[in-house]
């Protein structure tokens, strides 16, 4: 058997695990950024921030922080302990990586934790029933990924308008749609159960299920 040959049947049996193996380092390591910087590792830490920053805007009030008071913090108190005044300076917020009161975010923001963890997490599920689920159709497909584009997409446009300042940070239209039935806090912002935060976190798990279920069927018809 040739190397080639030998190469590629290697791929074929552990394909899977391969991908796993890879996705799961890839979305393990923005969680041991803070991590290391809690135990004092601030150098490797740092590096883990500085890659991930060139795939992530890294906003500190949109991200979620480990090992202190809170799991997420507002732009407002953002700001005070940062002294950044202008919320659309964003490379001065997106540098704020956390401190010892507050605790380090992770290296990317939690659309990306919802996104890119669920695939790996949802391929484990998938392998053992694979011979049972079958290729989901393409336009179910898209229905799966279109809310997380419609939910990104809206959040961009949003922030033409100033970073805390768009009609996604203080989603007025939907505190009139629902004759405002929730407490202020689940409108605005992005704090831990508030809308924005739980539309980043459902839209993006269902993003992750839906490239498993419709992707991986058809790769392990190739390999």
């Amino acid at each position: 058997m040739t190397t080639t040959a030998s190469g590629s049947s290697f791929l074929s049996r552990n394909w899977f695990w391969l991908f796993v193996s890879i996705s799961g380092v890839y979305v393990i390591l923005p969680f041991l950024a803070p991590v290391f910087m809690a135990l004092g590792w601030n150098g490797m830490g740092r590096v883990i921030y500085f890659i991930y920053s060139f795939l992530c805007h890294q906003l500190p009030q949109r991200s979620y922080f480990l090992f202190g008071q809170h799991f997420t913090y507002p732009l407002a108190q953002i700001q005070q302990v940062t002294g950044v005044s202008d919320p659309n300076n964003f490379f001065a917020l997106r540098s704020f990586i956390g401190n010892p009161e507050m605790g380090w975010k992770v290296a990317w923001s939690d659309r990306m934790i919802s996104m890119f963890t669920s695939i790996p997490l949802f391929a484990l599920v998938w392998y053992p029933l694979r011979r049972w689920i079958k290729a989901l159709p393409w336009w179910v497909f898209i229905l799966m990924i279109l809310p997380v584009a419609l939910d990104g997409t809206t959040h961009f446009i949003s922030d033409f308008n100033g970073i805390g300042q768009g009609f996604r940070d203080t989603n007025l239209w939907l505190a009139t749609l629902t004759k405002g039935v929730f407490s202020p806090a689940f409108y605005a912002g992005d704090a831990w159960g508030s809308f924005n935060s739980i539309t980043r976190l459902l839209t993006g798990i269902l993003f992750g299920m839906g490239i498993v279920w419709f992707g991986f069927p058809y790769l392990e018809e190739q390999f």
